[in-house]
């Protein structure tokens, strides 16, 4: 299965809404990493950065969330609601 920029920003948008943790997110993309094939080299570089967030030394942060969807060509909204 060819993966897409769209289910890669997906896979984002559900981390930063807390959907998906960040450990079921990188278990997602070391496995795409190992079966995979990707709709470009962006996508899979995209894929690899978050097969590593796991990694103290390389972590996930806004700004790279921020940045890795831009790559892709999205771009990040950020709404504020009542808590409920």
């Amino acid at each position: 299965m060819q993966i897409t920029r769209q289910q890669v920003a997906d896979q984002i948008g559900a981390y930063l809404r807390h959907q998906l943790t960040l450990e079921n997110m990188v278990d997602w993309a070391e496995q795409q990493v190992l079966e995979g094939e990707f709709e470009s080299t962006t996508v899979r570089d995209a894929v690899a950065r978050l097969g590593i967030a796991d990694v103290r030394a390389f972590g996930l942060t806004w700004d790279d969330c921020e940045q890795l969807l831009r790559e892709l060509g999205f771009a990040a909204r950020v709404e504020i609601a009542i808590a409920k």
